[in-house]
């Protein structure tokens, strides 16, 4: 199938060259190839300003990301075939990293997939589609992962406001067979509840669940634990399930905050977890003032910095949230803190921390660093895909 050119000014082939997979709109040759003449999701032969053959990728004219590579092997386009093959490369990993079916399955542009995420629990399936190339084929990813897996239900999760940069509409919707309210999944040892149609994102953060395993090597028995932005319980049970005595669930969500409840009886620690519903930052002060101490705070806030200029505010943002973290810190306590903001370097959170501490007056020492659990590989090539930077700190 012979597909229409869009053609690369010159030397833009670099990255792409590089295994860089997006083409933006400042590097595509307008003159020679208008964008306007394609329409969004649209296939496309990438060539050079020399009309060299580079690769295959599906367009959208109205994005700041004008194209995503999908090969750079001249018979491949995105079809069923390719789909499939890629799916089952992403599976095979996966299956080699974990036995229990709980995991991300798709990571987008690490498994070569740009635009689609698929998160597993079990027999259930979890999909977010957020480009226009990817929403064009969405059939034949249903069909495939269909062939490959035999789930007994498949989810669009399509609920993104990002879809809307691409000109796709949000929605949630059931694909195949059924979804129950509530789904089971495991994650080191420990099993969880959540929903998978009103639940935040896929219905699961899988990326920090190799984190939390590490977080359990440093909880005491008998130990006291602050979770802030809790979600369903992820942090706190784990912690509960490690030794700890006791453990305070804070978050926004009522439904969150309930389920997180669920889950602790679920793992016969419900006596150990106790829940307030509040903003972090005004829960922090209030357990401040009325000298609430613990042996360990745990800050897994939402992204702060969801885009470049936000990125002054948000900073701010984290120096907060961790002064007051440490002020409710016992000395000889762990402080485990996390950014999800790709914007938020890894330097950065740590001048955050270290500039906390300074005004606590407190002395940190930094004890280890984690990122996304490998569910979530790395592009090597692609910096976006590391995003979660999660530090762990003792409080001398």
């Amino acid at each position: 199938m012979k597909l229409p050119t869009l053609k690369l000014r010159k030397d833009q082939e670099r990255r792409i060259l590089a295994g860089h997979l997006w083409i933006y709109s400042n590097e595509i040759d307008t003159r020679e190839t208008p964008l306007k003449q394609f329409s969004p999701g649209e296939l496309v032969a990438v060539h050079s300003h020399r009309n060299k053959w580079i690769a295959h990728a599906y367009v959208n004219p109205h994005s700041l990301i004008s194209a995503r590579v999908i090969s750079r092997h001249p018979t491949e386009t995105l079809d069923e075939a390719l789909l499939t093959k890629r799916i089952g490369n992403a599976l095979a990993l996966r299956e080699r990293l974990f036995d229990n079916r709980c995991y991300r399955l798709v990571y987008g542009e690490s498994d070569w997939l740009p635009g689609l995420v698929v998160d597993r629990f079990g027999d259930y399936l979890s999909v977010q589609i957020t480009t226009a190339g990817m929403d064009a084929v969405k059939d034949q990813v249903i069909d495939a992962l269909e062939n490959l897996l035999k789930p007994a239900g498949i989810l669009l999760k399509n609920d993104l406001k990002v879809r809307e940069l691409e000109g796709l509409e949000q929605s949630v919707s059931v694909a195949r067979g059924e979804i129950p309210d509530r789904i089971r999944l495991e994650e080191n040892g420990a099993f969880f509840e959540t929903s998978l149609t009103k639940g935040q994102k896929t219905g699961w953060f899988y990326d920090q669940g190799g984190n939390r395993a590490r977080m359990q090597d440093y909880v005491r028995e008998g130990d006291s634990v602050l979770d802030i932005c809790s979600y369903a319980g992820a942090w706190g049970v784990t912690a509960a399930l490690a030794g700890a005595a006791e453990v305070h669930c804070v978050d926004t969500s009522k439904s969150a905050l309930e389920q997180a409840v669920t889950n602790a009886a679920l793992n016969g620690v419900g006596d150990k977890i106790g829940i307030q519903q509040a903003d972090a930052f005004d829960a922090l002060r209030q357990l401040a003032s009325d000298d609430r101490r613990f042996d360990m705070v745990i800050l897994d806030p939402p992204a702060f910095i969801k885009r470049k200029k936000d990125r002054k505010e948000g900073e701010q943002a984290y120096r907060r949230l961790n002064s007051l973290g440490l002020e409710v810190l016992k000395n000889d306590g762990i402080l485990v803190t996390s950014s999800c903001s790709y914007h938020m370097e890894l330097s950065m959170l740590q001048n955050a921390v270290r500039q906390a501490a300074v005004r606590q007056n407190t002395m940190l020492r930094q004890l280890e660093f984690g990122q996304q659990r490998q569910d979530h590989p790395l592009h090597p090539a692609i910096t976006e895909t590391a995003y979660l930077k999660t530090l762990f700190y003792h409080k001398a």
